[in-house]
């Protein structure tokens, strides 16, 4: 009988991966640094999940459910791998908590960081209380409590969006498309138009990266249904006066300096790697991509292969992604995981 799998990360990647090593009957340890699992989703309290409109708690709680009731999946929290040694197939894993497990492969389903927008001070963040999140204004949904300005609690009756916050800027060392903000953003200003029919939503924009199915049905529908206003713009800065907040910039479409007052401005936060990235590649010996992300070889022989044999990775952890797709590529990485095991992954390949 082969040995279990290691999967480290349990957040949608990771439990999918561990269902999906249940579901092909092999049996996995899923290690999880923090005291829940669920990963961002849960822990930071996101609200209706981009494209399946279900509520995260349900959505990946049930994942999260599913996993913890496996009998052929042992779940480690409070935990990190700080040793992993050995060859494919023998692999010796040690956790901080003072266990040892013997395993055939390692997937690393470790997820990502968001962006500190306290790195973009001149857009207000951590100056002005009214200046937030898109991980706030979810948890703000997700609590049932509404939309609010942190300030002094009144209901917003000017929001902006500001996208690509911590994305696509290469003066902060930032320069990737984090994927889903555009989409995400869209959808949070369709729930605020909703909750708040007499509330005006503007979102700044550099472009629009709606891709796929999510242009009609995100992009569009939230300007022709709930009339959210789009402004192709280069911002400068978010100022205040102790009422309302500014956004001033330049309307990059007709080459002109613009400056509009808001009850609440919402940084669209991008994805970071990991903070634990370096310790994590030092650990399982594998190469990190140029930004910072684990790196992961092509995907045309071997889904989910990394620079070292045995060692697979999935989902956000390689860079920006959807959960529908790191949970697709984490039964990917899977099958490959086992399949290496098995020995019908030819070595040429591998």
């Amino acid at each position: 009988m082969t040995k279990p799998i290691l999967i480290v990360g349990g957040g949608p990647a990771g439990l999918a991966a561990a269902h999906a090593a249940a579901s092909l009957g092999h049996a996995s340890v899923l290690v999880e640094k923090m005291d829940r699992l669920g990963g961002a989703p849960i822990l930071s309290g996101y609200a209706k999940l981009v494209p399946s409109h279900e509520w995260a708690k349900d959505a990946i709680g049930g994942m999260v459910t599913r996993v913890e009731q496996s009998p052929s999946i042992a779940v480690v929290k409070n935990a990190k791998v700080k040793a992993f040694e050995g060859t494919p197939g023998n692999f010796r894993a040690t956790l901080t908590n003072g266990e040892a497990y013997d395993v055939g492969a390692a997937i690393l389903t470790t997820g990502f960081t968001h962006f500190d927008s306290i790195n973009k001070p001149e857009w207000g963040f951590g100056t002005f209380p009214d200046v937030v999140t898109t991980t706030q204004v979810e948890q703000m949904i997700s609590s049932g409590k509404g939309v609010k300005c942190p300030s002094d609690g009144r209901k917003p009756k000017r929001v902006a969006i500001l996208l690509c916050v911590g994305s696509r800027d290469r003066q902060i060392g930032r320069e990737w498309c984090s994927k889903i903000c555009c989409t995400v953003s869209a959808n949070m200003a369709m729930e605020i138009r909703e909750e708040l029919p007499d509330c005006h939503v503007y979102i700044y924009y550099m472009d629009i990266r709606t891709f796929g199915h999510y242009e009609a049905e995100y992009y569009w529908k939230s300007q022709e249904e709930f009339k959210v206003k789009y402004i192709k713009a280069r911002i400068a800065e978010v100022t205040g006066d102790g009422k309302q907040l500014f956004v001033k910039g330049e309307d990059t479409l007709v080459k002109r300096p613009i400056t509009i007052p808001f009850d609440m401005v919402v940084h669209a936060i991008g994805m970071d790697p990991n903070v634990d990235n370096m310790t994590l590649s030092a650990v399982f010996g594998v190469d990190l991509h140029k930004h910072g992300f684990i790196g992961r070889k092509d995907a045309y022989g071997v889904m989910g292969a990394t620079s070292r044999a045995g060692v697979f990775v999935a989902g956000a952890a390689i860079g920006p992604e959807t959960i529908d797709d790191s949970i697709a590529q984490a039964s990917a990485a899977t099958m490959s995981a086992i399949a290496s095991l098995r020995g019908t992954i030819p070595q040429a390949v591998e």
